[in-house]
C-alpha cells in the first residue's frame, strides 16, 4: 500500500466536498444537483453521497461514484442480480500513475458484486488491466454506450441472442 493511510472512504455531501469536486474534469450534473439539494436543505450537510474517494492529507485526489442497481433492472449479468454501476472514476493529474485508480476499483470489487462502467475515451487500457471486459453490444440496451463489465466468480454475461 502507499505511504500513509490513504484509505478509500465514503464522501460526505457538504460544501467542502463539493468545492473539492470542482477540480475534477468529470464534474457535472450529479454534483450540481447535490449542490442544489444542499442549498435547498433537502440533504443535511454531511449526508452520504454515492461518491467514494481517497484523501492525501486534506486534499481529495481520487474519486468515483458507485451505485447499487437492483437485480430487477439487471440486463447484463447471468444470473441476474444486484450489481454496481461505477461512474466518474478520476484521479487528479498530479496523482495519476500511483495506483489510486486501482485502489478505487479494488474497493468496488470488494463488494463481490458484478460491476458495470462506461469508460471515458482513452481509458480502455486501464479497465482491461483491472480485469474488465467489453459487454456484447446490444443496441436497445446500450444506446451508443460501450459498457465494460467485471464479473466476479460464478457470474457470466447474459447471453440472450435473438433466436
Amino acid at each position: 500500500m502507499m505511504g500513509t493511510s490513504t484509505q478509500v472512504q465514503p464522501l460526505l455531501i457538504n460544501y467542502k466536498t463539493l468545492e473539492e469536486f470542482k477540480r475534477f474534469k468529470e464534474y457535472g450534473i450529479q454534483e450540481l444537483t447535490m449542490l442544489e439539494d444542499l442549498q435547498g436543505n433537502i440533504v443535511e450537510n454531511n449526508s452520504e453521497s454515492p461518491f467514494f474517494g481517497i484523501y492525501i492529507g486534506n486534499a481529495l485526489v481520487a474519486r468515483m461514484s458507485l451505485y447499487r442497481v437492483s437485480a430487477k433492472y439487471d440486463h447484463y449479468f447471468e444470473p441476474p442480480q444486484d450489481y454496481l454501476e461505477l461512474w466518474k472514476l478520476e484521479v487528479l493529474k498530479d496523482y495519476q500513475g500511483q495506483g489510486y485508480g486501482k485502489q478505487l476499483v479494488d474497493f468496488a470489487k470488494s463488494f463481490e458484486l458484478p460491476i458495470k462502467t462506461n469508460p471515458r475515451v482513452n481509458s480502455h487500457n486501464f479497465w482491461e488491466r483491472m480485469g474488465f471486459q467489453k459487454a456484447t453490444y446490444k443496441v436497445e440496451r446500450d444506446l451508443g454506450e460501450n459498457p465494460l463489465l467485471w464479473l466476479p466468480q460464478g457470474v457470466e454475461e447474459q447471453n440472450d441472442k435473438e433466436e
